[in-house]
């Protein structure tokens, strides 16, 4: 209770007596004042999108918001009165609030205990929000500090983390690790709204009773006085209990699978903060294989696991108790097996550096690492390819040799993607199967040629394949036609330069699919394909850095009759593949008994023959659709994925032959795993290139159907929108192209502008 500033100390004692009654009729109203005039004035539209970027950023960390209070929280933005509807917002987050910050008009800051429940994991981290009352507007950093919190735990490897003095007593003190999750869609600095929220991740090393001293500061001298600006808590540590894995394949084999572990609050396990390699924190699974670990409290649990999209999604439920289980048993299942067809998965577009790997405590991760990841996908080969973040410290990964992870079916070898290097903004390379991964000359990569041509050259002089990577950006376009003739900016880093250096011979082989849009990919494809080229198609991921979600999201499948990465590569150079997002796939393609990738994928024919198709097709889609892609555009993730294919209202999906770019049969097939052996008969007037794909999850590379021993010159009006892309490429190109260099760059355009042109001139229509 507040007195008059002038009442003495008798004065207030015997004022206290008789106003007491006073007093207590008058308190409700003056509290009602004294909060009128205290109570931060919150603005609804920003606090609630703050609270709609706290509920991403918990989900994504593996501690979502109970359904119930989502539901609440949509229920009360729709309220009119904007009060009401930021009080309620309040008093739903406010349980899980485990300290409120107040920030005064001087920016002092002192600190309460919140209304959360003070509960951990051995081993494991929790989250919890902590409101900040903001009341001086501050955008600072929210510091949190506490001297229970330090350097004191092991490393991923299992070794102390370097340059620490680790005693008994520090052991003791520091047995929790505490820090504000500051990655997006959260941010690394408050906003300055009156009030909002920040996720404070808390790991616990111990079980059973702990005290932490807790403080938080926006700053050096923010700290209020007194000891305000910190809190003791004593936490509950829940005891884990660490549980064997028994993981067996199909055949009963030990292997690898991923696991989706949540408790009944739908938290993840182990909890993605935090976490540090072999799992990955920005992936909701872990990897664990046959004699492998998991540590999880008690309670109840259900389990996602599977081996990759070859392989059935199967739940398992389970009760951790006092008394066990000590150990699990988990069966994959498949729905098909491609090797067993010859046909052998890779990915040619990962990397162990970069994007959403972490530069500290490593740069990057290691190989043991990412063969994990091709081991849990069901990969056959992984190309781990190491580009400009982390390059030097990561090329020492390269030996132009399978890393001495590999095993008999699963294959991990170092290459580079130029990126990150002088030629980026012409596109992204891929080169595979390198004996040098340094260009000559050259001890940085600021060295290397500022266009692709040159080091294309390079690559391809010591037996490299090479391609261009996430093809369709900088190739984007409004229509979703294939083939369309719109024009691109040619202002990305994709398959941009890959217009001009696809006429000069034996200097690309590839173009990858799947981690762009469809169209944006396949368009400039299917161009250069009418105009007589024979680029090939690879699929790809770029993990972690178009998608993280998981290795293999784009793959190609390559006939082999012994698994090689050597023998992998030159199959996508030969065409003798196909690509997949592993949910479909297109078996033996063959025309007129021609498989592709055999020979020279030609069949020779006269004008007017009828062709026979073949090929072993099989899909599998839940039996029930995927509302997600009912509004997702083809530019929106994911961009290839079996769900696009479906036939609205069934479980079927539409095998095409394509013509010079154009669908001439269609054949309906059920995605129910079953593999089925579709024939196609289709007329061939002309030279021309033949394919069949399920659009947008699988695509066969082409035949070449020669017609009276003439080239093919499919399209015209192909040729001279690769003749105009030529020019286009130039505009947005020559700027970044070093002085030195430009001259030849520009005679290479040329060139390439000259060649097309004949194109048009040879091209019948």
């Amino acid at each position: 209770m507040e007195f008059p500033a002038r009442v003495n100390r008798m004065q207030r004692c015997s004022w206290t007596r008789r106003g007491m009654l006073r007093v207590a009729c008058f308190m409700p109203a003056a509290l009602g004042r004294l909060r009128a005039q205290t109570q931060p004035v919150v603005a609804l539209q920003p606090l609630a999108q703050h609270v709609r970027r706290l509920e991403d950023a918990l989900t994504y960390l593996g501690q979502p918001l109970p359904a119930e209070v989502h539901d609440k929280i949509n229920a009360i933005l729709s309220v009119n009165n904007e009060d009401q509807a930021v009080a309620a917002l309040q008093e739903l987050l406010d349980p899980y609030v485990l300290a409120v910050v107040n920030i005064n008009p001087e920016s002092r800051v002192k600190v309460t205990q919140g209304d959360a429940k003070p509960e951990l994991v051995e081993g494991g981290t929790r989250l919890f929000l902590v409101k900040v009352e903001n009341q001086a507007a501050v955008r600072a950093r929210l510091v949190v500090e506490s001297p229970n919190s330090g350097p004191t735990f092991l490393t991923s490897r299992g070794e102390p983390e370097p340059k620490q003095e680790i005693t008994v007593q520090t052991v003791r003190e520091r047995w929790a690790d505490f820090s504000i999750y500051e990655r997006s869609p959260m941010a690394q600095r408050l906003s300055g709204l009156t009030v909002e929220y920040v996720v404070l991740e808390i790991y616990s090393r111990d079980r059973g009773q702990r005290s932490a001293q807790i403080a938080f500061n926006v700053g050096q001298g923010t700290q209020d006085i007194g000891f305000r600006n910190d809190v003791v808590i004593v936490f509950d540590c829940k005891p884990a209990r660490s549980v064997l894995m028994h993981v067996k394949n199909e055949k009963g084999d030990p292997s690898f699978a991923s696991f989706i572990i949540r408790d009944r609050q739908a938290r993840i396990y182990p909890n993605r903060s935090k976490r540090l390699a072999p799992d990955f924190p920005f992936q909701p699974q872990i990897y664990r294989m046959e004699g492998e670990r998991i540590s999880l409290p008690n309670g109840p649990f259900s389990c996602e696991y599977s081996g990759g999209p070859e392989y059935l999604a199967l739940i398992k439920e389970f009760a951790v108790t006092a008394n066990g289980p000590d150990e699990l048993s988990f069966q994959l299942q498949r729905w098909i097996d491609p090797s067993a067809y010859g046909w052998w998965s890779g990915d040619h577009h990962i990397h162990a550096a970069g994007c959403s790997h972490y530069k500290n405590p490593t740069e990057g991760v290691t190989a043991e690492d990412m063969m994990r990841q091709v081991l849990g996908e069901g990969l056959n080969t992984g190309a781990v390819l190491t580009w400009g973040p982390s390059w030097y410290h990561q090329k020492g990964f390269f030996t132009g040799q399978d890393s001495a992870v590999s095993k008999a079916r699963n294959l991990l070898h170092y290459d580079v993607e130029v990126s990150g290097f002088p030629s980026s903004h012409a596109g992204h390379l891929v080169l595979m199967g390198l004996k040098e991964d340094d260009y000559p000359d050259t001890t940085r990569i600021e060295q290397w040629p500022s266009w692709d041509y040159p080091v294309l050259r390079w690559a391809k002089s010591q037996g490299a394949v090479a391609g261009f990577s996430h093809s369709g950006w900088g190739l984007q376009v409004k229509s979703d036609q294939l083939p369309n003739y719109e024009m691109p900016a040619f202002d990305g880093i994709g398959a941009n330069e890959y217009v001009v250096d696809v006429t000069q011979p034996d200097t690309v082989d590839f173009i990858s699919a799947v981690d762009t849009p469809s169209v944006w990919e396949l368009n400039i494809w299917y161009h250069t394909l009418n105009a007589g080229f024979r680029t090939r198609i690879s699929g790809e991921t770029d993990f972690p850095c178009i998608y993280d979600s998981s290795v293999g999201m784009g793959r190609s499948y390559v006939k082999l009759d012994r698994l090689t990465y050597r023998g992998w590569i030159d199959g996508i150079r030969a065409g003798r593949s196909y690509v997949s997002d592993g949910k479909s796939h297109l078996i033996d393609f063959s025309v007129e008994g021609t498989e592709v990738g055999s020979g020279a994928s030609e069949v020779r024919l006269i004008a007017g023959h009828v062709v026979r198709i073949r090929v072993n097709a099989a899909a599998r889609l839940s039996e029930f659709p995927d509302p997600r892609f009912a509004v997702l555009r083809y530019d929106q993730q994911p961009y290839w994925d079996i769900e696009r294919a479906r036939i609205p209202n069934t479980r079927d999906v539409p095998v095409e032959v394509i013509v010079n770019g154009l669908p001439v049969a269609r054949k309906t097939m059920v995605a129910d795993g079953t593999i089925r052996d579709l024939e196609f008969e289709v007329p061939i007037q002309k030279s021309s290139w033949i394919a069949v794909r399920i659009l947008a999850s699988s695509h066969t590379n082409p035949v070449f159907a020669i017609v009276d021993g003439k080239p093919v010159r499919a399209s015209r009006a192909s040729a001279q929108w690769c003749a105009d892309a030529v020019g286009q490429c130039w505009s947005q190109k020559s700027p970044l192209i070093r002085a030195a260099e430009r001259d030849e760059a520009r005679k290479v355009y040329d060139q390439a502008r000259e060649i097309y042109r004949q194109r048009v001139a040879e091209s019948p229509e």
